[in-house]
């Protein structure tokens, strides 16, 4: 397969996104993404970001394969686990303690630091509205960080996703209890789950 072939399968797998580092990973020169640009077949969205010129930007995916250490939270999180019907108007990613923000994701990025031991703590992997694999906080790592943050969330989604939650039957409650000792909010989450359940 020559490097055209493999440029535009990567295109293809990736659902019309192809980041810059992509060729680096796959030792392709770069004069094949030019070529696809001058060719219109490709646009630059962003530094080191094209898609198909028949394709929509998927921000989120390209985002966090820039910056992998971002995990979407709050209320991307409860949006991408249907929480809420509000499209975020700002993303929310949450980072380890110390890790440097860079003013792109800084200006684009509601951001909301963790302690690094306390960063991984209930990731899974899910598709973005696009169809590529994103990396968030999972449904009960969620609502402790929704509880965690509760005055930096508006208190309309807080309590529309607070109600959404507890009529879910998937929900491990062992698991939110665990995660509302790790973060330290286990009280806080008594409370609200004693008026809603």
């Amino acid at each position: 397969m020559n490097h055209s072939e493999k440029l535009k399968q990567i295109i293809q797998k990736q659902n019309g996104t192809v980041l810059s580092a992509d060729l680096d990973a796959y030792e392709i020169p770069r004069i094949y993404l030019q070529k696809m640009v001058a060719e219109g077949q490709l646009e630059r969205v962003g530094r080191g970001i094209y898609v198909s010129v028949n394709s929509i930007e998927d921000e989120l995916f390209a985002m966090q394969t820039k910056y992998p250490k971002l995990v979407y939270s709050h209320e991307t999180a409860l949006y991408l686990h249907e929480l809420t019907d509000r499209t975020p108007f700002d993303y929310s990613v949450s980072v380890p303690s110390g890790y440097k923000v860079v003013g792109k994701v800084a200006d684009r990025f509601k951001v909301f630091y963790i302690k690094k031991e306390l960063h991984q703590l209930g990731i899974e992997t899910v598709s973005s509205n696009h169809g590529n694999p994103i990396i968030i906080y999972n449904i009960e790592r969620t609502i402790c960080d929704l509880v965690r943050s509760r005055n930096r969330i508006d208190i309309q989604i807080f309590n529309e996703a607070l109600k959404r939650f507890v009529r879910l039957k998937s929900v491990d409650y062992l698991k939110l209890m665990d995660y509302a000792k790790q973060l330290r909010i286990d009280k806080s989450l008594n409370r609200y789950l004693e008026v809603l359940l």
